[in-house]
């Protein structure tokens, strides 16, 4: 037990002291790998910091001597090889950087290569279509297109028409010589010199005067007499005088006597211009042959249906008519009911009973006519003395005028009867006691004195022949009754409703100033309906002469995205072809006798203001009014297009058209120089006419944009805002879009405008709109630019408008509104927008919710002067006393795009809706 313990203990002895050194060497070991570099580092840092730059010897050295080393060369040449490789590296991978953005371009430039092929190659296809539709609807049709006809001239003269049964039975086909008017003749007239005849010495010196200008200012006069279609001949009215006139055998050796009467005197007409309500009849004793006679006063012998005609008095030979000076169209209802100053003039048959017949007058022979005049002196004073309305009848005159037998004189001096026409609303023109004279020079003169006042003519007697009533439709101007329904006449008249009255009322006024209101209108007319009755077209109205300005094209135009960002829809083709024209010369000579009574027969509108030419019954779709050719189409919705094919085409009845921009500019080249570049790919544009009106010509080295299109700019006479209406002949087209030079439209909102109006082409069509308001403490009318949701008018600073218009503006509008234009230079837009409306009696129609348009940064133009408005107010007053009323109309309708620029799945329809 002890031995065995005492081993333990013995044998423990040794495993303790092996413990003990393994501990001693582990500290050791500790003590060595951890303290002792500590130690070194310590020590070799104080020596370094102790020592100078010099003298280190662990720290960097200057000039590479660490490198000296040659354990540490080989490190150095590694590191220089290591950065090299880096540098190296990092050129590779900028390059690689640079070549991906550059192939990134390429491959966005390639995108668009081929949106942009795509688009074109669906325009090429719609042109194609287009084009294929086009031809087969010429060969379904087989019409060629037209061209300027060819005018045709007599070259020798008729040798002979047979004889009528007597010259009283004369009419157009048996009496006139077709032969001279071809249909292309263009309808010469030759007219006598009033010295070149013996008579003419007798002639009213103011007559012949007033008649000479108009023959000088006519289009269809000519100093050929070998060409001519017509002759005119003026033989009255004779001069009152003490001196012996010619004898009616005298007179008619003297036109027996006339170079190109050829024996019979066809193809001649006798015109008599009567200034006098007692007018000397002359020729109803003399013998005209085959010429046809235009005067006032017929008997119903005399007169030959359909190859005479009655025409209206002269009353301003020389004067222009003062439009300030025609009373108000409105109010329709006036102080009396009706008026009537007149005394009869001495029965025929007691006149005749001393003497026996030896003039015209003293041969109308016949069972006396039934005596209504009694009746109707009776129920004219029964109707005033009952005091249920106010009328005037006057049945004895202190000063009456000569007059014919059996006819009503007139009674006063011609201002104390308008004065008193002035406060009617109905005037009575009551036809001769016998039924034999079927036209006089009196009754021509009341009807001339109603009509300029606005008194709405009322004839008892439909026996009357009216002048022109072959052509007009007097039912529309005047009330045409019996003289058996005279006791009827209080209630007739009482039964008008206002509409009605003020409708006769405006087509009594539109006669008055076309046919009537002077000398130059009355020849127009006497023409005009000789002219009508042969078939001839009118010749074609005058187009303005674009006087080019000679210009420099600059580089390529570019588009702003702001204004042609139209994502993928397709607005129209930007035609690649030359430009295309408004086709001309349609409907020349096929018009029929529903256009013949159209046209001469209906209040103002746009059939029927025809300049020069103010009988013509051709619709202005035909190319002899509009000179260009053009006119107003059919209108109407397209042919059943959606989806892509609505936006591709215009569809329509007339699916190929363009429009042509005017823009009017004054000085501001810059502004109009980027005008012009924003319609660059602007589609369906024709070509852009700048009417520059500055005398000062553009600078020389002004650049001007290449647009693709043709620019024409325009040299005017004078600083003129009507310069921007006239009908320029290098306008081709049928729409035209009048814009303003600091107008800023984008290109979709110009389709959207130009798809509108070919569905209402006799409207203006545009986007900044107005109104016009009534100054109840003033009594006068203001023009108003306030933002409002009604309106009347719409600028024509960005608006489309038919170049139809353009000739009415320049050649039928009163020259007293032109006038004021120029005066103020200012409200030419209002002036075409009173046009428009007086013509088609309908409103405007704006598009788009934006109100103006001006460009951001442009020059501020004259609508921001304080005056602007003023003027204007003037402007809008002064134009309704010249049409005798206010023809604006106003409007809550506007048109908007819904689904214009809407892309719906082909399976759905693509609409274009109104709001």
């Amino acid at each position: 037990m002890q031995r065995n313990g005492g081993g333990v203990g013995v044998g423990g002895q040794p495993w303790v002291l092996r413990r003990v050194r393994l501990t001693w060497l582990s500290f050791m070991l500790f003590f060595i790998l951890v303290f002792f570099p500590l130690i070194a580092h310590y020590y070799l840092t104080t020596i370094d910091e102790a020592g100078g730059p010099d003298k280190r010897m662990f720290g960097p050295r200057p000039g590479g001597e660490l490198c000296e080393a040659k354990h540490v060369q080989d490190l150095c040449r590694i590191r220089e090889s290591v950065s090299e490789e880096l540098l190296q590296l990092e050129a590779k991978r900028q390059e690689l950087n640079g070549e991906i953005a550059r192939l990134n371009l390429r491959i966005e430039a390639c995108k668009r290569s081929i949106d942009s092929a795509k688009q074109d190659l669906l325009q090429l296809k719609n042109v194609i279509s287009q084009t294929e539709h086009s031809y087969k609807e010429l060969m379904a049709q087989n019409q060629p297109k037209l061209s300027l006809p060819v005018r045709l001239l007599p070259d020798k003269d008729d040798p002979g028409l047979p004889p009528p049964k007597s010259s009283r039975s004369c009419r157009l086909r048996s009496c006139f010589d077709y032969a001279r008017c071809p249909l292309t003749s263009g309808f010469p007239v030759y007219v006598y010199d009033t010295s070149s005849y013996s008579w003419g010495d007798y002639l009213d010196p103011l007559v012949k005067q007033a008649f000479a200008a108009s023959v000088k200012s006519n289009i269809y006069v000519t100093d050929n007499p070998s060409i001519a279609c017509l002759y005119l001949v003026l033989v009255g009215e004779l001069q009152e005088s003490s001196s012996p006139q010619p004898s009616p055998a005298e007179l008619e050796k003297q036109l027996k006597a006339l170079p190109y009467w050829r024996s019979d005197g066809h193809n001649h007409v006798l015109v008599h211009l009567s200034r006098k309500s007692m007018t000397q009849n002359f020729l109803y004793n003399v013998s005209a042959g085959r010429a046809a006679v235009a005067q006032s006063t017929f008997l119903e012998q005399q007169y030959r249906e359909g190859f005479d005609l009655v025409v209206s008095p002269l009353v301003h030979a020389l004067s222009e008519p003062n439009f300030l000076e025609v009373p108000p169209q409105v109010p329709v209802k006036r102080k009396y009911l009706f008026t009537f100053q007149g005394e009869r003039v001495e029965s025929l048959r007691s006149s005749l009973q001393e003497a026996p017949p030896q003039s015209f007058e003293e041969e109308m022979e016949g069972d006396p006519p039934a005596d209504y005049d009694d009746r109707i002196i009776g129920t004219l004073k029964a109707v005033q003395d009952s005091h249920l309305d106010q009328v005037l009848v006057e049945f004895t005159c202190k000063n009456p005028r000569s007059s014919l037998p059996t006819e009503w004189a007139l009674c006063g001096e011609r201002e104390d009867r308008l004065e008193v026409l002035k406060t009617s609303t109905f005037a009575l023109v009551i036809a001769a006691g016998d039924g034999q004279l079927v036209a006089s020079a009196g009754c021509g003169m009341r009807l001339f004195e109603a009509l300029e006042v606005g008194a709405i003519p009322v004839v008892l007697g439909d026996h009357s022949r009216l002048p022109y009533h072959q052509f007009i439709r007097w039912s529309e101007a005047a009330i045409i009754v019996p003289k058996p329904r005279v006791t009827e006449l209080h209630f007739l008249l009482r039964s008008l409703s206002d509409n009605d009255m003020l409708a006769m009322r405006r087509q009594g006024r539109f006669l008055w100033e076309t046919y009537f209101s002077t000398s130059e209108n009355v020849l127009n007319t006497i023409l005009a309906s000789i002219r009508t009755s042969i078939q001839v077209p009118a010749a074609p109205i005058k187009e303005e002469p674009a006087h080019e300005i000679p210009h420099k094209a600059g580089k390529l135009a570019g588009t702003d995205a702001n204004l042609a960002d139209n994502g993928d829809l397709d607005l129209g083709p930007v035609e690649t072809e030359p430009p295309y024209a408004s086709p001309r010369y349609l409907r020349n000579f096929t018009y029929t006798a529903s256009d013949i009574y159209r046209a001469w027969n209906r209040a103002p509108g746009p059939f029927h203001l025809f300049p020069h030419t103010p009988l013509d019954p051709v619709l202005p779709s035909e190319a002899k009014f509009l000179g260009s050719g053009t006119g107003f189409r059919p209108i109407g919705g397209g042919t059943g297009g959606s989806g892509k094919e609505f936006q591709a085409a215009l569809g329509g009845n007339v699916p190929r058209e363009q429009f042509t921009v005017v823009m009017l500019t004054y000085e501001r080249e810059e502004v109009l120089m980027n005008s012009l570049e924003r319609l660059n790919g602007l589609p369906y544009l024709n070509k852009v006419v700048v009417v520059w009106n500055s005398p000062k010509p553009p600078s020389d080295d002004l650049l001007w944009p290449d647009i693709g299109l043709p620019i024409v700019v325009v040299r005017t006479e004078k600083n003129s805002l009507n310069n921007r209406f006239l009908p320029w002949d290098a306008v081709e087209t049928e729409a035209i879009l009048s814009i303003d030079d600091d107008a800023h439209l984008r290109h979709d909102e110009i389709m959207f405008g130009f798809r509108v109006w070919r569905e209402a082409r006799d409207r203006i069509v545009g986007f900044p709109g107005r109104y016009h308001a009534w100054d109840v403490n003033h009594q006068s009318w203001l023009y108003n630019s306030n933002y409002s949701c009604e309106l009347s008018m719409v600028l024509t600073g960005a608006a489309f408008f038919h170049k139809y218009y353009a000739y009415l503006y320049s050649y039928v509008m009163p020259q007293a509104i032109r006038d004021m234009v120029d005066e103020y230079i200012n409200c030419e837009d209002i002036a075409m927008n009173f046009l428009v409306s007086h013509i088609t009696r309908k409103p405007p129609i704006k598009v788009t919710s934006r109100w103006t348009f001006r460009c951001p940064g442009c020059p501020q133009a004259l609508s921001h002067d304080d005056s602007h408005f003023h003027e204007r107010h003037k402007c809008i007053n002064f134009f309704v006393k010249v049409y005798g009323y206010m023809p604006l109309l106003y409007t809550q309708f506007r048109v908007d795009s819904v689904l214009f620029k809407t892309r719906l799945p082909h399976d759905k329809t693509k609409c274009f809706k109104f709001i």
